[in-house]
């Protein structure tokens, strides 16, 4: 008994020392993330895209957006990329083998042709089997690639080689893009000064409940269901607080693959996306970074807070479970390839601060939450657990979740200020106060198997149904 009580403590202590590092981590974010806010708003306000949008100055931009199986909205989300304000622009979709008609209905909507066109294979891929542009001179800015299944990976770098503009935005096909959304991007690269911008990120939100029409967004609405109401929640402390504060550092290592934009030439001098991680987002960012760094080259990666892209959130917790299982499993390929960075003073803060921040906060930290509640159950039966200390931790950890996540719904008001009604607000502030005991743990534990499936050494993004913007449409994601 006297050995359970030891290990009990020595558990306790542990868990208690690992939870004031995390929570400490939390409070350098929160900080960080409102000073770079300030700074941004304060800058947002000097900026007139107006200019931007007219001007010839403007950096060329290729948007790729990968597409599988999109035969019931591609026409909608091809309409609404083709809308974007932007003066020199190609949009380019990529249909990766497609098993539905998403080219035949893309090839009658738009009167696309087959073409001859140059491609430069700079990053090997699968076959081309055709590349489309339109009769009409309205659509001059669409290019239609189609292509052997290969994944999204493959697409992307299809779409990369295709590409004849310096830079690139990658996108997922079904996600709404605010018109405006390029000049704020194509923003970043313009101010780069000194160092070059390799990278810049945009805000991704939720569109669940939104009105849309046509391929844009009408009016924005909170989700009624209580799953994406909690991952806007998620993605106000990702978005408004995590990367605004890395932003700050030039410490970043992820860019959603929602909406990202890259500088080509580094991208293709790194090889393009890897296909053997199911992260390729983070994988190519991190080695993109770790490619300046070993090259002593200045270089900043950004990040744009303003709302910019929408998407679908998964509304079941099959769907939302395999989407959390996938993001685990690449974010453990990626740091695994890119494990001599970890602590390498080589690198910079790159690697002595936000490389070991993903690894201790954000890898292990459902691992060491699993670990420990299976740990105190034990203790609890063998008597081993110190009650009120246990509690005192529970609480405080759950309040400080809850307050930061408080902190996250007021940056949003006092910045974008998307959900209008007050009732909207109340209703985030309850989803904060159930999040803990509704959501976070089915989080933690779709991070566990995400873990069990890499030893397990399973590949795949698996099947991803969606219900789609509008009511009677249906969308199933099956990558490969």
């Amino acid at each position: 008994m006297r050995v359970i009580w030891f290990i009990a403590d020595g558990l306790t202590y542990c868990f208690w020392v690992y939870s004031i590092a995390l929570l400490s981590s939390y409070l350098f974010v929160g900080v960080f993330a409102v000073l770079e806010m300030r700074k941004y708003m304060r800058m947002r306000s000097f900026t007139d895209y107006s200019i931007l949008a007219s001007s010839q100055y403007v950096p060329g931009i290729s948007v790729l957006a990968p597409a599988y199986n999109e035969g019931a909205t591609i026409v909608e989300n091809v309409r609404s990329l083709l809308s974007i304000h932007y003066r020199n622009l190609e949009v380019i979709v990529i249909n990766d083998g497609s098993k539905d008609d998403s080219l035949q209905r893309l090839i009658e909507h738009y009167q696309l042709e087959r073409t001859d066109h140059f491609v430069e294979a700079a990053i090997a891929t699968k076959k081309i089997r055709g590349i489309y542009r339109s009769r009409n001179p309205v659509f001059h800015k669409l290019i239609v690639v189609d292509k052997d299944n290969g994944g999204k990976a493959d697409a992307l770098n299809v779409g990369i080689n295709v590409s004849s503009k310096p830079y690139i935005v990658c996108i997922d096909v079904d996600c709404i893009i605010e018109q405006d959304a390029l000049l704020k991007m194509a923003r970043p690269f313009l101010d780069s000064g000194d160092a070059r911008v390799i990278a810049s990120g945009g805000v991704v939100r939720i569109a669940n409940g939104c009105e849309i029409r046509n391929g844009r967004l009408v009016k924005v609405h909170l989700p009624d269901s209580f799953l994406p109401r909690a991952q806007t929640l998620e993605y106000f402390r990702a978005f408004l607080l995590g990367r605004m504060a890395w932003s700050r550092l030039n410490a970043l290592l992820l860019i959603s693959g929602a909406f990202g934009a890259f500088d080509k030439e580094v991208v293709i001098e790194c090889g393009g996306y890897n296909h053997a991680t199911v992260g390729e987002d983070m994988e190519l960012v991190v080695r993109m970074r770790r490619y300046m760094e070993e090259r002593h080259l200045p270089y900043k990666v950004t990040y744009i807070p303003d709302p910019l892209c929408w998407t679908e959130a998964p509304a079941s917790y099959k769907i939302l479970g395999r989407q959390r299982n996938r993001w685990t499993r690449g974010t453990i390929e990626t740091l695994s390839m890119h494990r001599k960075m970890c602590f390498n003073p080589r690198y910079g803060r790159l690697g002595m601060l936000s490389f070991p921040y993903w690894l201790l906060f954000e890898l292990l930290a459902p691992i060491v939450e699993f670990v420990g509640v299976i740990a105190s159950v034990i203790a609890c039966i063998f008597g081993g657990l110190n009650v009120p200390s246990f509690l005192t931790l529970l609480g405080f950890i759950l309040s400080f979740g809850i307050l930061f996540s408080v902190l996250s719904i007021l940056m949003e008001v006092l910045t974008f200020n998307q959900y209008k009604n007050s009732r909207d607000i109340l209703r985030l502030a309850l989803t904060a106060l159930l999040e803990p005991f509704l959501f976070h743990p089915f989080i933690v534990w779709s991070a566990i198997r995400g873990n069990i499936d890499l030893l397990r050494k399973k590949k795949g993004w698996g099947e991803m149904s969606r219900q789609g913007f509008s009511a009677n449409k249906s969308k199933v994601y099956a990558k490969s």
